[in-house]
């Protein structure tokens, strides 16, 4: 069992208009993490993933292959916070509105 952990991931490239918030919505609840995604104004995508550190790698790899008609530039990852992950509202992972 691996620990949990939390991430924060600004993701860039074409990734607004292509479905990638319901990418990141599935591909997250399918591996059984908890967190949030929306989309930023200045164009890029932002997600916090928290859950067992495995399955976060897994799921940080397919956002950056990113759904049909996205391209990924490149993800900006580092250590997310409680006080991040909370902003999806206890939900097990939220779509949030655009910041």
């Amino acid at each position: 069992m691996s620990a949990r952990v939390i991430r924060h991931l600004i993701i860039r490239g074409r990734v607004q208009g292509v479905g990638y918030r319901a990418f990141a919505e599935y591909t997250a609840f399918g591996h059984g993490l908890a967190g949030w995604v929306r989309n930023r104004r200045d164009g890029a995508v932002e997600a916090v993933l928290a859950g067992p550190a495995a399955a976060v790698v897994q799921v940080v790899g397919a956002y950056r292959r990113g759904p049909p008609g996205a391209r990924v530039d490149s993800i900006d990852e580092r250590d997310g916070t409680p006080d991040e992950l909370a902003l999806g509202g206890g939900e097990r992972f939220a779509v949030l509105p655009t910041a």
